[in-house]
């Protein structure tokens, strides 16, 4: 058995207090990364950037680990060079943390330099994967501090290891199982420092999707004040063996069946029994109720449209995969975007963001903003050389 990424969504928030995003994202299934810079004026955007950008080239084959490690350690002496040469980007640096998915193996491998973080959500149950390298979870495996001294120290913001600051860095390295309805998820602190495990795994288990998943956790991070950027990456694991087995592993998950459910009685165990017996019933009254030929031509009259149906979504489905534009994100940067710029009823996008740039549409001359907020459908390559272009004429290539 194998499993395939069901479902996936990002967003990234400057925050309430905060008047620039030094967050940065990259995600390219089976990779998910997460940057969370630091450093005075546009530094911190640019180490993130770079550490993003890192993971966006053709990257060789090679064991998951590996390839994790020497992207993150290449990504360091990049950053570290800049600030070398820069004397404005001295200090410079950038948490990462990224997640690749081994589809085959059922694993996923996660590289962590920094204080942003790495989750799995397995049946209801909320685990923190990463161990963060800042100075209070240091005094707090010490015993220095306890676990809720430690939440709300003055001194939680200051990390012990980041990419940049030297030439070489160590990467923390692991591999987990996966299993159908794993959902991972990669965040920064913006999200970590506002909303606590608890609060995060509850809007988890009462989302719908990932994508209102990923709305309400930054929404509810600046409720409760926003004092950083905010990043959420999330990705949902199905098996690929069957619709039916994908199906059961959704209903198993705990981003479908919430607190209330249980309380009612509406287990996923007890869902997959009452719809059983329905089935059940259903089967026999319609064997009782009908000739065997009648049922046969019924059921093709119902199956061939379902199955054209079917094949038409998954042309749609396809086809808007190959589909790419830039365009704004919602801190006002220029944004790379796969899919169509389009939103359907109910919170559902027709695309997701891959990447955001550290330049504001607003200060592009009239031409390249025309170029970004005219949403023109492009392949990949050029909307890629086109955002390639832009940070260029903005001397950040």
């Amino acid at each position: 058995m194998s499993l395939r990424i069901a479902e996936e969504a990002v967003r990234t928030d400057t925050g309430r207090q905060r008047n620039a995003n030094e967050d940065s994202l990259f995600v390219d299934a089976p990779l998910f990364v997460v940057a969370d810079g630091m450093g005075g004026a546009q530094a911190g955007e640019v180490a993130s950037r770079a550490a993003a950008e890192s993971f966006a080239q053709n990257l060789p084959p090679a064991p998951p680990e590996r390839l994790l490690e020497e992207t993150i350690e290449g990504a360091n002496r990049t950053i570290h060079e800049l600030a070398r040469k820069d004397p404005s980007l001295a200090g410079m640096g950038t948490t990462t943390t990224a997640a690749l998915v081994d589809l085959d193996s059922e694993e996923v491998a996660i590289g962590h330099v920094g204080d942003s973080r790495a989750y799995r959500l397995r049946g209801g149950k909320l685990e923190q994967l990463t161990r963060d390298h800042s100075l209070v979870e240091e005094m707090r495996r010490k015993g220095q501090l306890t676990d809720a001294q430690a939440e709300d120290h003055p001194q939680r913001s200051i990390i012990t290891r980041a990419l940049g600051p030297e030439p070489e860095v160590e990467v923390d390295l692991q591999t987990v199982p996966a299993q159908a309805g794993d959902v991972f998820l990669i965040c920064s602190d913006g999200l970590t420092t506002m909303l606590d495990d608890e609060k995060i795994a509850h809007i988890l288990a009462r989302a719908t999707s990932l994508q209102s998943a990923v709305r309400a956790l930054v929404d509810e991070a600046n409720r409760a004040g926003g004092r950083d950027n905010i990043t959420v990456v999330l990705f949902r694991l199905e098996s690929a063996d069957g619709a039916d087995e994908a199906a059961a592993a959704t209903r198993e998950g705990a981003t479908l069946i919430g607190g209330d459910a249980e309380a009612a009685g509406l287990s996923a165990t007890e869902v997959r029994k009452r719809a059983a017996a329905e089935a059940a019933r259903k089967r026999r009254d319609e064997l009782e109720a009908r000739p065997r030929r009648r049922g046969l031509r019924t059921a093709l009259k119902v199956l061939v449209p379902l199955l054209l149906i079917a094949a038409i979504l998954f042309g749609a489905w396809y086809g808007n995969r190959q589909i790419w534009f830039l365009g704004t994100d919602d801190a006002g940067r220029v944004a790379l975007y796969r899919g169509a710029p389009y939103e359907l009823p109910f919170g559902i996008d027709l695309y997701s963001e891959r990447y955001s740039s550290p330049i504001q549409t607003g200060s592009l001359p009239a031409r390249r903003k025309d170029a970004v907020t005219g949403h023109d459908l492009r392949s990949r390559g050029d909307a890629v050389s086109l955002l390639e272009e832009i940070e260029k004429t903005a001397g950040l290539r």
